[in-house]
């Protein structure tokens, strides 16, 4: 039995820090499994018909994570779908709800990859301003645990390229799923 006939139709959400890879990764990811992809900030930006720093600049960060919540919302109700999350996705609590209907992936890449992702991305509203890669290091901090609420961990290094992340988390999901399904069997 493949991987795919394991997942039966079962959703992967991809949480992370912004500058993670989740858009890049959960393109390849999708392709892998015969799946499609969505990115929530994309889809977002298509429902608001704005950019996010618009949403941000006229409705507040507030106003931006109602918006990300119902695009969550709606995307959960379908099936064989890999989403890529906004970075402060888990920052709400009812998003929870929505992300364990599928499989949640964290892409857990260290502060000096992200800042050096980062450095000049002008299009991050948390992270304008002078002192921004300290930003990054306090919404990380405040981010890690929430993060680590994932069904899968994946470590991120400077070297892998999107290719190998992807057969990381096929191997670590199809890991998962076994070993779900070897604990139902003895319980």
């Amino acid at each position: 039995m493949t991987l795919h006939d394991r997942l039966n139709g079962i959703n992967l959400y991809l949480i992370g820090m912004m500058g993670a890879g989740k858009s890049s990764t959960g393109a390849e990811l999708a392709q892998a499994l015969g799946y499609q992809f969505f990115d929530t900030d994309g889809v977002v930006e298509a429902a608001a018909g704005q950019p996010i720093t618009e949403i941000f600049a006229h409705q507040g960060e507030a106003g931006f994570r109602q918006l990300e919540t119902s695009v969550l919302a709606e995307l959960s109700t379908y099936r064989r779908l890999v989403i890529a999350t906004g970075g402060g996705i888990v920052t709400q609590q009812q998003n929870w709800s929505y992300l364990h209907h599928g499989i949640v992936v964290w892409l857990d890449v260290p502060p000096a990859i992200l800042q050096a992702r980062l450095a000049g991305d002008l299009d991050r509203p948390l992270l304008q301003g002078q002192d921004w890669d300290s930003k990054l290091t306090t919404l990380l901090a405040q981010r890690q645990s929430l993060y680590a609420q994932a069904d899968v961990r994946v470590a991120v290094t400077a070297n892998d390229s999107v290719t190998a992340i992807v057969a990381r988390i096929l191997a670590l999901v199809e890991e998962r799923i076994r070993s779900e399904a070897d604990s139902a069997v003895l319980n």
